[in-house]
């Protein structure tokens, strides 16, 4: 399936390879017809197996479909093989691919998560969204007071005595006085909605069935509240994995690799997979630069937790930190 706002386009693949893959036709992005389509072809003898491509429209179909018995997977459009010389592209080819592709088990699932991992995740993007809104609205202040020439000779930015020194500035215009006002308040409101989404993350990952796995995550250096929701909620059950290069390749934290007979070439990480999680794992790591020591604020995180979690953290901190020349 082809599934798109408002239209589901639909091919049916055969098990035998020897038949050809027909197109089923368009219908609208509603359970009920996607619904008879299913029942007709359930009439006929027919085993069904649904797929569909990740994409903005999320998981509700799959949902759907399992709700109903229905077997339905979720595949990377990423990892999608395509043709190198193929320029035609529409809704009717790709589903026609898909089923063709899935029938010869060329595609790669994806991981759905339950709905309470995925309201964790939306909790987590959405501070992310209000963070990248603050980043913004702060450089829209500075860089408008530095169209003016008005510098802060105080050694840090965002403090009470900033935001105060901001007060008290007096532009030549009232017109310019007047955005400058604009300025600071978008600032400080969009603060304050990055406070109420933490405080709501804090809140709901306590009643989450994720709450021993966060919990668990924060023993390790560099990874706090935050941090640990992202992982919780983007990676969701670390069990799936077989072996941690799974887990690393998955978050693209594997080197690129073009090689060709006796020439072996590696270059930098490959970047696929969930970016929300490998960005979370690329700021915590920054912490296993300094010397391995228990900080007072390791230890408050640590507090309540098994004594075997609090050494795999220790062990695990030792072997990072020593990766390091000098540490």
């Amino acid at each position: 399936m082809d599934v798109h706002k408002n239209s589901i386009s639909v091919a049916v693949a055969d098990q035998n390879r020897d038949s050809e893959v027909r197109y089923y036709g368009r219908i609208n992005n509603n359970m009920d017809q996607l619904g008879k389509v299913i029942r007709k072809l359930i009439s006929d003898g027919a085993e069904v197996y649904c797929v569909y491509e990740a994409g903005p429209c999320g998981y509700h179909l799959y949902r759907y479909l399992h709700g109903n018995a229905i077997n339905c997977k979720v595949f990377a459009p990423s990892k999608i093989p395509k043709k190198s010389g193929d320029r035609q592209k529409n809704d009717r080819r790709d589903c026609i691919s898909l089923a063709r592709l899935h029938r010869a088990g060329e595609l790669t699932p994806v991981h759905v998560p339950d709905p309470e991992e995925e309201a964790l995740r939306d909790l987590v993007r959405g501070r992310k969204d209000a963070r990248d809104a603050l980043r913004r609205a702060k450089q829209q202040l500075l860089a408008f007071l530095l169209r003016h020439n008005i510098l802060y000779s105080g050694k840090t930015q965002w403090t009470s005595a900033h935001f105060n020194w901001l007060a008290d500035i007096t532009m030549p215009h009232s017109a310019q006085q007047l955005m400058l006002q604009e300025y600071i308040d978008v600032v400080k409101n969009v603060q304050k909605r990055v406070a109420r989404l933490t405080e709501q993350i804090r809140r709901h990952y306590k009643q989450s069935k994720l709450k021993f796995l966060i919990e668990g995550l924060q023993s390790m250096r560099g990874i706090s509240l935050i941090v640990a929701a992202t992982l919780a909620g983007e990676v969701g059950d670390f069990k799936r994995f077989k072996h941690p290069e799974q887990l690393m390749a998955y978050l693209g934290l594997v080197p690129s690799e073009n090689s060709s007979g006796d020439k072996v070439k590696r270059g930098s990480i490959t970047k696929t997979g969930n970016r929300h999680a490998r960005k979370a794992l690329v700021e915590a790591s920054q912490a296993y630069r300094l010397p391995a020591r228990k900080t007072r604020h390791l230890l408050k995180r640590q507090e309540g937790l098994p004594d075997n979690i609090c050494q795999i953290s220790w062990e695990a901190q030792c072997r990072l930190c020593h990766r390091l020349p000098g540490n």
